[in-house]
C-alpha cells in the first residue's frame, strides 16, 4: 500500500462532483425555489459525464488544478444565469453567451439586482484560495521524488484499473442523461423542461433541437411555408361579425400618403396610463392622446432575447422572434419583409433615430435589413448625459425633428420611428430633468424612481408633438407610440406593493407585460378599442390605415390589424415559455403540456378554472409560431 500513489487524482474529482451538484442545487433554488431528489440525480449525471471526460484525457500532473479551473468557470457561468433569470425572467440557454458584449450597457440595470447570496456559488472557492495561501506559505520542506520498478507497475495497473472504471462510469451516466434529454424534448414549456432534466441537460436538448430545426429548414421552401401560413390562419375564426368579402376593410386608406411617426417607448406599461400620484398625472400627455386616438388597452408585449430591439423587429415586421437569440443579431442579415422596404413602393423616405452606438444589439445590421433609408445614432445627439446611455428624449426628438423637417421639404412622405431611452432601468432621473414630484413613500424606491422617469418620458413626448404642430407636420402624420417591454422588476417591486401604493389592480405577470398602444390618424375621433392585441399586429394596423393592402403586396404577416379583427389570439415567448398565449380572455401559459396550463382572466386578473375551451388556441398558436420561425429562417440573406 505504501506505493499508491499520493496523487491518485479520485478525491479531486470526487470533490469537485460534490462541489458542483451542490451549486446547481443552489441554482434549482434560485430558479424554481425548491430542489428536489429527481432533478439533484440528474444533475449529478450531467457533471459526471463532463468530469468523467476531463479524468480520462487529462494527464495526472494537471487534473487537480484543471478541476479547479474548471469549477471557477462552472461558478461564473451559473451566477451568470442566476443574474440573467432574474433580469429576464427566462432560463438562459448557451446562445446568449454570443450577446454577454451587451452587458456594460445595462449594468445600471442589473447591479440592483446581485444580492449577497448570489455569491454563495463562489464560497468555495474563496474558502480554497485562502487555505492554499496559509499552507504556500508555510510550505518550506524539499520534495523527494521515489522512483521503483515495482512502484511503477501498480500504478500503471491502479491507472488502468481507474479508467476502466471511469469508462463504465460515463457510459452509464451518458445513457442515464440522453435518457432524461429524449423524454425531456416534448415538453415545449422551457421552464418546465429545464427543472424536469437539469440545467446542464438542457443546454443538450436546445441544442439538439436546434440542430433538428436547422435541418428541417436546410429542406424547406419559402413559398411553401408562406402558403401553410396563409392555410393555417383561414382556419382561425379571427371575425364573427367583419365581413371578409368586402371590397376594402374598415378604415382602409383614412391616412392615405400620410406620414408615419412610430415612437417605441422605453419600458412603458400601460397600468401608468390615466394613473395618478398625489393627485399628479404620471402621463398627461399620453392621457390627452388616448382620448384624440385610437387607445388599445389590452396590449402585450411579446419581445425575445432582443428586448428592445426585438420590438423594432416586430412592430416593423410582424414576424415573431424565435426567442433562441435576438432577431437583430441572428437575422439583421436577412432581406426582411418589413413596413419601411413596402413604403419604398409607395415613395415614402424611411429614417430611425436612437441615441445609443448603432451596433448596440447589432442595429447596424438590422437597420439595413428592415430598409430604413437613414439612420440616426449616437454621434448626431449632443450628450447631455441623462443616464447611461447618453442623451435625453428631447434630445433625441430635438434632431429627429431637425431631419424629418428636411424630408418633408422634399415634399415626399416620411416614415420615422424614435427608440426613446429615458425611461431604461435604473429609471433615475438627472434633477434638472424633473417634471413630478414623488411622494416620500415612494422616493428612492423602485417604483418611486420608475414613476419618475416614466413621467420625464411623457413630457418629452409632449414638447415632440408640440414642435410637430408647430412644423405643420401633425395634421398630415400618423402618430403611434407604444412600450416595447415592461419595466417594473416583480423581484424588486411585488404587485401587493403596486396595489398598495397606487391603489390600483396589478399581476405580476399580465399587468406587468401589458403595454399601451396608441394610434392618432388626423381629423379621426379618438376610441377606446379593447381587442386584445400584441406588438406583431402593429405593422398590420398601420397598414390598413395607409391604404396597403397586404394580401394585395403578399406580404407574410404574424399579426392581425387591430381595427378590423373580433377575436384575437397571439403568442409569446422567452419571458413566458413556449405555447403561452393571450386572447380575447385570458392569458395561457402551459406546465408541462396544455392540461396542467393555468388561465388567468385578463380583465379580473383571476385564474380561470375551465381551461378545456382554450385547447384549439394553443394548438393554433404553437403551429403558428413553428411557422413563423421557419419563415424567418428562410428568408434569403443580403449580399454584402
Amino acid at each position: 500500500m505504501n506505493n499508491i500513489p499520493k496523487r491518485f487524482s479520485l478525491p479531486s474529482i470526487v470533490l469537485t462532483v460534490l462541489l458542483l451538484v451542490a451549486k446547481l442545487s443552489l441554482l434549482r433554488i434560485f430558479f424554481f425555489d425548491q430542489t428536489n431528489i429527481a432533478g439533484v440525480l440528474k444533475d449529478t449525471l450531467s457533471i459526471l459525464v463532463i468530469l468523467c471526460l476531463l479524468e480520462l484525457i487529462l494527464p495526472r500532473i494537471v487534473k487537480r488544478p484543471t478541476f479547479w479551473i474548471f469549477n471557477a468557470i462552472f461558478s461564473f457561468l451559473l451566477f451568470a444565469a442566476t443574474l440573467y433569470q432574474i433580469h429576464f425572467g427566462s432560463v438562459p440557454a448557451y446562445s446568449v453567451l454570443g450577446e454577454m458584449g451587451q452587458v456594460p450597457q445595462i449594468r445600471a440595470s442589473i447591479t440592483p439586482l446581485i444580492k449577497p447570496y448570489h455569491f454563495l456559488f463562489f464560497a468555495d472557492l474563496l474558502i480554497a484560495a485562502i487555505i492554499g495561501i496559509l499552507h504556500f506559505s508555510r510550505r518550506n520542506r524539499d520534495f523527494r521524488i521515489h522512483s521503483s520498478g515495482s512502484s511503477f507497475g501498480h500504478t500503471r495497473r491502479i491507472n488502468y484499473r481507474s479508467k476502466i472504471i471511469t469508462i463504465l462510469f460515463l457510459a452509464v451516466c451518458m445513457g442515464l442523461s440522453a435518457l432524461f434529454i429524449n423524454r425531456g424534448q416534448a415538453i415545449d414549456n422551457e421552464w418546465a423542461q429545464a427543472e424536469d432534466v437539469g440545467f446542464l441537460n438542457f443546454q443538450v436538448s436546445t441544442a439538439l433541437r436546434n440542430k433538428q430545426e436547422s435541418d428541417a429548414i436546410a429542406n424547406g421552401n419559402l413559398q411553401q411555408t408562406k402558403a401553410a401560413v396563409e392555410k393555417l390562419q383561414s382556419t382561425y375564426p379571427y371575425n364573427n361579425n367583419k365581413s371578409t368579402t368586402t371590397s376594402q376593410p374598415e378604415f382602409f386608406a383614412s391616412a392615405e400618403e400620410m406620414n408615419v411617426i412610430v415612437v417605441q417607448l422605453e419600458s412603458f406599461q400601460n397600468f401608468t396610463i390615466n394613473l395618478k400620484v398625489d393627485q399628479q398625472e404620471a402621463t398627461p400627455v399620453l392621457n390627452k392622446l388616448a382620448k384624440e386616438s385610437y387607445y388599445f388597452p389590452y396590449v402585450y408585449q411579446q419581445i425575445g432575447q432582443g428586448n428592445t430591439s426585438d420590438a423594432e423587429f416586430m412592430s416593423n415586421t410582424s414576424i415573431y422572434p424565435t426567442g433562441s437569440e435576438a432577431m437583430s443579431v441572428g437575422f439583421g442579415n436577412r432581406e426582411l419583409p418589413s413596413l419601411p422596404r413596402l413604403l419604398q413602393k409607395y415613395n415614402y423616405q424611411s429614417a430611425t433615430f436612437h441615441i445609443n452606438s448603432v451596433d448596440f444589439w447589432s442595429r447596424n445590421l438590422l437597420y439595413p435589413g428592415l430598409a430604413f433609408d437613414n439612420y440616426y445614432d449616437k454621434p448626431f445627439y449632443t450628450n447631455d448625459h441623462f443616464n447611461d446611455f447618453g442623451a435625453s428624449d428631447e434630445e433625441l426628438y430635438r434632431v429627429g425633428l431637425e431631419k424629418l423637417t428636411e424630408i418633408s421639404a422634399t415634399d415626399k412622405p416620411f416614415y420615422a420611428q424614435f427608440v426613446t431611452t429615458s425611461s431604461h432601468a435604473p429609471f433615475v432621473v438627472p434633477d434638472e430633468f424633473l417634471q413630478m414630484k414623488i411622494p416620500t413613500d415612494l422616493q428612492g424606491s423602485q417604483l418611486g424612481n420608475y414613476l419618475s422617469a416614466i413621467n420625464y418620458t411623457d413630457y418629452a413626448l409632449g414638447q415632440l408633438i408640440e414642435q410637430l404642430k408647430e412644423q405643420g407636420l401633425w395634421d398630415n402624420t400618423v402618430f403611434v407610440a407604444y412600450g416595447d417591454h415592461f419595466g417594473i422588476q416583480p423581484k424588486e417591486t411585488d404587485a401587493a406593493e403596486i396595489t398598495a401604493k397606487l391603489g390600483i389592480p396589478y399581476d405580476n405577470q399580465i399587468s406587468r407585460f401589458n403595454i399601451p398602444l396608441f394610434i392618432h390618424v388626423p381629423n379621426q375621433k379618438g376610441q377606446v378599442v379593447e381587442l386584445t392585441g400584441g406588438q406583431l399586429d402593429i405593422m398590420p394596423t398601420i397598414s390598413n390605415l395607409l391604404g396597403i393592402s397586404l394580401k394585395k403586396e403578399q406580404f407574410t404577416a404574424f399579426g392581425r390589424d387591430l381595427l378590423n379583427t373580433d377575436n384575437n389570439v397571439f403568442g409569446m415567448r422567452y419571458y413566458l415559455p413556449t405555447g403561452s398565449f393571450f386572447n380575447n380572455d385570458v392569458m395561457f401559459v402551459p406546465g408541462k403540456g396544455f392540461e396542467d396550463g393555468i388561465a388567468t382572466s385578463l380583465k379580473t386578473l383571476q385564474p380561470v378554472q375551465d381551461i378545456i375551451g382554450y385547447r384549439d388556441d394553443y394548438d393554433y398558436i404553437r403551429s403558428l409560431m413553428k411557422l413563423s420561425d421557419d419563415y424567418v429562417q428562410l428568408l434569403p440573406r443580403r449580399t454584402p
